[in-house]
């Protein structure tokens, strides 16, 4: 019995270390994609957001930066991308996860 409980034990802690690794994935986008990103940002004339913090991967965005819903044009080219929202920052995409707020992909 005692077995049973250590072995169910280890089995949890790998669980959730797997699911709260899981959780800080980041989005991964190839350098075609980031042209793709880059010439909506421009074409669309996406209003940049100002920020006085520092944003990088895994910061959490502020609630009063608003978040767009991911357009069809960068996710049909990039399908991982759709459960993110966005903002442009300083001329850079930034890829948010809505539930968290915190970034996972930044494309200059």
């Amino acid at each position: 019995m005692k077995y049973l409980s250590i072995a169910s034990t280890i089995g949890f802690g790998l669980f959730a270390g797997g699911y709260a690794l899981a959780q800080d994935a980041t989005l991964i986008i190839q350098p075609e994609q980031r042209t793709v990103v880059h010439e909506y940002i421009v074409k669309e004339h996406v209003k940049p957001m100002v920020l006085k913090e520092q944003v990088e991967i895994g910061t959490a965005i502020p609630q009063d930066v608003e978040l767009a819903p991911m357009p069809e044009a960068i996710y049909t080219k990039i399908p991982a991308s759709k459960r993110y929202e966005y903002f442009d920052w300083n001329g850079r995409a930034v890829f948010v996860d809505p539930d968290s707020r915190k970034v996972v992909q930044i494309v200059e």
